[in-house]
């Protein structure tokens, strides 16, 4: 077990221009839904998770100017590191989503170091994977910590699903929720960093991830194969293990589910799968419940939200259990403890 510990947030969302404001929001289960520019096939405005920022930027540069306030939260913890000593593995959508912005892969981590005005770590890079980029991002960092000796990794994520020729895919899809369709996600976007470190570095109760778990699923959500669940089983047990924990040391759940019923099934049949004692109470948590969808930003949301929980001592107990699911099958467990 290699602990790795969420040393700060930071967060631009539909809800909050920061992370305090923005976790605040969601503890209270607080929303900023409302009708976009972009109608459904029945003749209705899609309703969706806009961040209000002071200029109607559009494309790349909203997503820089929603991702650099984020990162430069983080910055501002460093202490006498440098951003050049920092690795900065930056989060992006997944190359087979359609609408998908040219730039991704290199124009955007240069933009936001120019806006930002500084140069990170040669070991800095893009993660495009959607959804389960930020635990994939998680790993990585770990891996740096441990084995390269950087002082400090920050983990960033930049997404939106305002695009166009996005909705039009997953409203033919039947995954948009819209006039004609309930089972469907909000699409939002946003911008969300955490700064991550070895465990010890804060005089803040700290956040601990303890373990890592990765499973694939054969019944994605395109598939037509029945679902059981298996590629979440065997990423929550690949992280028990590397955590040495069993289910019965967590008190609730942070996830990436965004409104699917396909998720929700998906995160029950694991559960039941999973447990074998009776627990009273064990909470799920889904931040796209006040953002939307927020694509590869949902990580860095996820672990923000978990954070301001524990530094904040309103969740239901110290241990977590985060998982994130991709699109083409990919499943992601992590184990976190909140520890003062």
């Amino acid at each position: 077990m290699q602990p790795v510990s969420v040393i700060a947030s930071g967060m631009v969302t539909a809800v909050g221009l920061n992370a305090p404001s923005s976790c605040a929001a969601i503890r209270c289960a607080i929303d900023n839904f409302s009708e976009t520019r972009f109608m459904d096939d029945g003749g209705e405005w899609i309703i969706g998770s806009q961040v209000p920022l002071e200029q109607p930027w559009r494309g790349l540069p909203k997503l820089v100017h929603m991702a650099a306030p984020a990162i430069q939260e983080c910055l501002a913890q460093i202490g006498n590191a440098r951003p050049e000593m920092i690795p900065l593995l930056l989060c992006v959508a997944e190359k087979e989503r359609p609408g998908r912005l040219a730039g991704l892969d290199d124009q955007l981590f240069h933009d936001l170091e120019a806006q930002l005005g500084v140069r990170f770590h040669q070991r800095s890079g893009v993660i495009d994977r959607g959804r389960v980029a930020g635990a994939l991002a998680l790993a990585e960092a770990r891996r740096l910590i441990y084995e390269e000796r950087v002082p400090f990794c920050i983990i960033a994520g930049a997404d939106s699903f305002l695009v166009a020729a996005t909705l039009a895919y997953y409203e033919k899809a039947d995954r948009l929720l819209t006039s004609q369709n309930s089972n469907g996600f909000i699409p939002g976007e946003a911008g969300a960093a955490v700064l991550i470190g070895a465990p010890g570095q804060s005089i803040e109760p700290e956040l601990l991830c303890l373990g890592l778990g990765v499973g694939e699923e054969k019944a994605s959500i395109a598939s037509e194969e029945p679902l059981r669940a298996d590629g979440l089983v065997a990423a929550f047990r690949a992280a028990f293990a590397d955590a040495g924990r069993t289910i019965d040391d967590l008190d609730y759940r942070v996830t990436d589910s965004n409104g699917e019923q396909y998720w929700f099934k998906e995160a029950a049949l694991a559960m039941t799968r999973t447990l074998r004692a009776r627990k009273e109470r064990f909470q799920i948590w889904h931040p796209a419940d006040c953002i939307g969808e927020t694509g590869a930003a949902i990580g860095p949301c996820t672990f923000a939200v978990a954070l301001a929980a524990a530094r904040k001592r309103y969740a239901p107990g110290p241990g977590i259990l985060c998982h994130f699911s991709g699109d083409d099958g990919e499943r992601l467990a992590l184990v976190l403890a909140g520890r003062a």
